[in-house]
């Protein structure tokens, strides 16, 4: 198994690419080793010193390290990581964490449902695939009908980048507000 590596426009994140289907659906971002032990991968990474974040994507795997970590030190052992498991044929989550975790479903009505259907689609169809490929993920969170705000989720190695907060207002905020006229900024979600 020969798995590539891939810089992303975070320098404290890493891009992991097994050469095979990681997550069928959705992704899952993992930021403490509480959350990541749903799944053996995730866990396993997260004993290794210096790691701060896992994040699955449809066929990657991205990790953060500490900021005082060199990857020159966790490189190694997260490829080891990654091909053990998918040599092992192990499950990438137990029971209880396979849940998809994708936009966030509030019920709207009305003409907000249709908004919001939009943005969505929107988000699915041209700014995902595109954060995917330094991966990453944003994710719906809500839409304020009111005030025309729309919140989104950064996921993977978008959160915390340096470069986030550009790419939240200058690429996507100026492609909602293009297609979604009842889109009047864009914000990020904690």
């Amino acid at each position: 198994m020969f798995i590539q590596t891939e810089a992303t426009p975070n320098p404290e994140v890493l891009k992991f690419l097994p050469g095979r289907d990681v997550l069928a659906d959705g992704s899952r971002d993992f930021r403490s080793p509480d959350q990541a032990s749903v799944s053996p991968l995730a866990a396993e990474i997260f004993q290794i010193d210096g790691v701060v974040r896992v994040f699955f994507g449809a066929d990657f795997v991205t990790v953060g390290k500490d900021p005082d970590v060199d990857w020159s030190h966790v490189k190694a052992p997260i490829l080891a990581a990654i091909m053990d498991h998918f040599t092992s044929g192990k499950a990438l989550f137990d029971d209880e964490g396979q849940e998809s975790s994708g936009h966030d479903d509030d019920v709207y009505e009305g003409e907000t449902a249709q908004v919001v259907a939009e943005i969505k689609d929107l988000l699915d169809t041209r700014i995902r695939p595109a954060v995917a490929q330094d991966g990453g993920d944003i994710l719906f969170n809500r839409f304020e009908p009111d005030t025309g705000v729309v919140w989104l989720h950064m996921r993977g190695a978008c959160s915390g980048c340096p470069s986030s907060s550009a790419t939240l207002k200058a690429g996507v905020e100026n492609m909602l507000k293009h297609y979604v006229p009842e889109v009047t900024r864009v914000e990020q979600a904690l």
